[in-house]
């Protein structure tokens, strides 16, 4: 029979402990789409370094690639970055490719805007060499972020937006693969501003042992180490949990200052009146 020496458990402590500091480095901001409240953008900015940050704002979800960057890179702006880069634009040939890997290695921030999610899938879905790049960046703790649609992509499976949402039936509603950086949940997005409740219904009373999270207009997520995440913004996230009860979806409604454990399922509620800036 095997007995493990003591160097051995002291080499598999060692790595516990390593995976275990790199999961509290992962950072993600979900904005719903609309207004993006400006202090997620200040947390954001500051998770990336503050005034050392170095940002990268990827457009490939939009068709009007240019005016989706211009108007996320004002409202950053505002915190005073170091750079706010514009990744190369759809179509990447091989010259754009290597250049938004060039681009990768120094950004301390990576932002995904809204548009079409399935745009910035078809890319990564093509080419399993950028996706493995993007996802060795977050891992490392590199701080995510996205809205509307690149909150869309940021968890698996990933709504693409068709399907048959006038039922409350998972199987009507259309998924993929997204980056999976929330282990566990699923996150819709312009949740009650669009009415979008019986798509992410049916897709956790499908598959209860995930945790869904429908962010509305105006509000984000702040997600540290794939486990607490606080509601800031002025209107609020529902959380649709189908694990407390075999058969039932448990709802709750989230504001501005509650803490979700994404473990534990528990809220801390905090202050609700969203602060002026």
């Amino acid at each position: 029979m095997f007995k493990p020496t003591a160097r051995i458990l002291a080499l598999v402590g060692l790595l516990l402990a390593v995976t275990s500091v790199n999961a509290q480095k992962e950072r993600l901001m979900a904005i719903g789409g609309g207004a993006r409240p400006p202090f997620a953008l200040t947390r954001f900015i500051q998770w990336a370094g503050s005034e050392k940050a170095t940002l990268l704002i990827i457009t490939w979800a939009s068709g009007e690639a240019e005016a989706s960057f211009a108007a996320a890179a004002k409202e950053f702006q505002a915190n005073n970055p170091a750079a706010i880069i514009h990744a190369p634009t759809l179509p990447l040939d091989s010259a754009k490719r290597a250049q938004f890997l060039e681009q990768l290695k120094s950004a301390t921030g990576i932002y995904f805007t809204g548009g079409d999610q399935n745009r910035v899938m078809d890319v990564l879905d093509q080419d399993s060499g950028l996706k493995r790049a993007l996802l060795a960046k977050y891992h490392a703790g590199t701080p995510f972020g996205g809205t509307s649609a690149g909150t869309a992509i940021l968890t698996s499976p990933m709504i693409t937006g068709e399907g048959d949402f006038t039922v409350i039936n998972g199987s009507q509603v259309k998924t993929r693969l997204g980056l999976d950086l929330l282990p566990g949940v699923i996150m819709d997005q312009h949740f009650i501003k669009r009415q979008r409740q019986n798509r992410l219904f049916g897709l956790i009373w499908q598959h209860q042992d995930k945790l869904g999270l429908g962010i509305d207009e105006g509000a984000a997520l702040l997600i540290i180490g794939n486990r607490t995440a606080e509601v800031i913004g002025t209107s609020q996230i529902m959380m649709v949990d189908g694990r407390a009860q075999p058969g039932a979806l448990n709802i709750r409604l989230l504001s501005h200052g509650d803490i979700l454990d994404l473990r534990t399922r528990r809220i801390t509620h905090g202050r609700k009146v969203y602060p002026k800036q």
